[in-house]
């Protein structure tokens, strides 16, 4: 191994001590760098978490989002999520509303959404509806990630405008 530092050397393949060198397959002497520094704690973003007064359908329908999900957007998320409610049977209808930024306000007028008081879309709990400002997007926080017409492990890059939910009903027969 000496040698082939030594030879390298030579041949001005290795400048510094940082360079591991070893002959490949065709018998040429080569050189890769050695990586001294690392992260050693991924930088990994937390679980959702189940909130138990949020209705189980929304669990439903956080599966069925990221089971239909792309894995690139087409530009269609407000029509995936829509159709992900409509399929768990957390609404009943079709929303009216063609935009994603008008999706909370629809939710919350006509079908009983909530919006919660969470402004981490990672704190978000799993089934939460998360409107996003800018061109407008809508996605379900899922287990480990974020579903509308694609799913990803990161949230949306636009604004939070609003974290919206639906109680299940037993939770405000607790409360009466």
């Amino acid at each position: 191994m000496v040698a082939l530092l030594a030879n390298a050397r030579a041949e001005g393949l290795v400048k510094s001590e940082t360079k591991f060198v070893y002959r490949d397959a065709s018998g040429k002497i080569t050189s890769v760098r050695v990586i001294r520094h690392y992260w050693p704690v991924k930088i990994i973003h937390p679980l959702a978490k189940i909130d138990p007064r949020i209705d189980p359908k929304l669990l439903r329908a956080a599966t069925i989002a990221q089971e239909r999900a792309n894995a690139h957007s087409h530009a269609q998320c407000w029509h995936y999520v829509k159709a992900a409610l409509i399929a768990a049977g957390v609404i009943n209808s079709y929303p009216q509303s063609a935009y994603a930024y008008q999706a909370g306000e629809e939710l919350s007028r006509v079908y009983g959404f909530k919006k919660l008081s969470v402004r981490d879309p990672y704190a978000a709990p799993l089934g939460a509806v998360l409107v996003y400002g800018g061109h407008g997007h809508v996605e379900i926080r899922t287990k480990d990630g974020f579903a509308s017409d694609y799913y990803s492990k990161e949230r949306c890059f636009y604004p939070l405008l609003a974290v919206y939910g639906k109680f299940s009903s037993q939770t405000f027969a607790a409360r009466d």
